[in-house]
């Protein structure tokens, strides 16, 4: 499937969206419908939703048996990284960070979509999808979801320059202050390998994130495909007290680009992460 070819990418994404909806209302072992039959389903044709699959089967979600179907993979087993209850900083990374726009759009959230952000599914978001780039080499591909409503007036410049939050902050007083955000490992599709320029089946990193303001309300759900190998990630844990130290005011905090997060707002999580750009 042609990546550069208006409407793709979101289609991909609206497919794989779906295809989760199924997964997530079912349990380990369930079977799901054929690809034959979700192509019906869902109005898209059949190398649409082989990828989407596909990508899925990469990613520990389903499980495909010859000759029987596909059906909901078993469960994964967490651990969680703590830290303690503190601000996270935002670590330095390397390279001149941009961004090259593929899709840009307003449309209704989905079920899925809007359960994360608290929305109705008739409510409209803004998607955006784009290419992230240092030094002009692609590293990640990033899909971010946004309310629509906060975010009256968005252009296609904010995005390509990084300044989400600041557009925010400034144009609309909501001020980010805290993300919940999940890694894991999975491998690239062919059409995600055209875009970041590696083999198919590349590994990468998955990141997803949802966002809120200072009042609990959910403003941004994101989730990004960060190249396997240029990136790693070093988790620092706190293991007694310390000396409080004022956070970096400068840098990249791994699934978010340079640019936002860099005003002040601080994110709470699990794990304080440091990601580089390698070689």
């Amino acid at each position: 499937m042609d990546a550069d070819v208006p409407g793709t990418v979101l289609k991909r994404e609206r497919t794989r969206d779906a295809v989760l909806e199924l997964i997530e209302s079912r349990s380990p072992g369930d079977a799901i419908p054929s690809e034959r039959a979700l192509c019906a389903l869902l109005g898209v044709s059949r190398p649409t939703v082989r990828a989407a699959v596909d990508e899925l089967v990469a990613a520990g979600l389903l499980v495909r048996e010859h000759g029987r179907g596909m059906f909901v993979a078993p469960a994964k087993i967490t651990q969680e990284l703590v830290a303690g209850d503190r601000a996270l900083g935002v670590p330095q990374a390397a390279g001149a960070w941009s961004s090259r726009l593929l899709e840009f759009t307003t449309l209704q959230a989905g079920a899925r979509v809007g359960r994360k952000l608290r929305m109705s599914p008739a409510a409209e978001i803004v998607y955006v999808a784009r290419l992230r780039l240092v030094d002009g080499a692609p590293m990640a591909i990033e899909h971010l979801h946004i309310r629509a409503e906060l975010v009256p007036g968005l252009s296609a410049q904010e995005l390509e320059s990084g300044d989400l939050y600041e557009h925010l902050r400034a144009t609309h007083g909501v001020h980010v202050h805290e993300a919940v955000q999940a890694i894991e490992p999975t491998v690239v599709t062919r059409a995600e390998a055209g875009l970041l320029d590696v083999p198919e089946l590349s590994p990468a990193l998955l990141f997803e994130r949802l966002t809120s303001d200072t009042t609990g309300r959910p403003v941004e759900y994101v989730h990004s495909l960060y190249r396997g190998d240029r990136y790693r990630i070093v988790s620092r844990l706190a293991l007694g007290p310390a000396a409080e130290v004022a956070p970096d005011p400068e840098g990249h905090h791994p699934g978010i680009p340079p640019g936002d997060f860099t005003h002040g707002d601080a994110i709470t999580s699990s794990t304080r992460g440091d990601i580089q750009a390698g070689g």
